[in-house]
């Protein structure tokens, strides 16, 4: 689905979020490939499942002929900064709910961008029916833990030693979600 482009301002730094679009995936590419060797809190190292500019075109496809699935970029002067993504199933005991992912390019942290691409998301959710917004977080993201429980989220399980870092120590995977109250039966 596409959403109405908006501005922020925040701490001098201005941006747009808006829908992402097929000439978004070239620069998609390479900013996924960045934004996995700035950080240990996302689920792949850097050039892992590698998503080439083709690979970003049929996302875009899917994502624009299905009603519960929404992407999302955050450009600063024409350069994108990071991304988000709600992917919704197309299996009907399913199709109520819709899984969250966001990531910024670490020189942009502290500019509220990750809490906006959220933001964004979770209002089209609600406008559009998704009765559950899903999502994983590292037990040591404790920002973004924070940032989720402040929208919503809940702390729905946990799956132990789930993730292997680079200190050689295993990590659990925080399971998060989020219902939509108004729209629950």
């Amino acid at each position: 689905m596409i959403i109405q482009t908006k501005e922020f301002l925040v701490r001098n730094l201005c941006y747009i979020v808006r829908s992402a679009v097929e000439k978004d995936s070239k620069s998609l590419s390479k900013v996924r490939v960045q934004i996995d060797g700035e950080t240990e809190n996302m689920a792949r190292e850097q050039g892992e499942a590698y998503i080439d500019e083709l690979g970003f075109k049929q996302i875009f496809t899917t994502d624009s002929e299905s009603t519960n699935n929404l992407f999302l970029v955050a450009e600063v002067e024409g350069n994108i900064v990071g991304f988000s993504r709600c992917e919704g199933s197309k299996l009907k005991r399913s199709a109520h709910k819709v899984e969250f992912g966001v990531c910024v390019l670490k020189e942009y942290w502290g500019y509220e961008i990750g809490s906006n691409l959220l933001r964004e998301s979770v209002q089209w959710a609600d406008a559009n029916g998704i009765k559950k917004v899903t999502l994983n977080v590292l037990e040591t993201n404790d920002k973004a833990i924070k940032l989720y429980k402040k929208y919503g989220f809940e702390v729905e399980g946990v799956l132990k030693k789930d993730k292997l870092l680079s200190d050689g120590n295993y990590y659990n995977t925080i399971l998060m979600g989020r219902f939509n109250e108004d729209r629950e039966h």
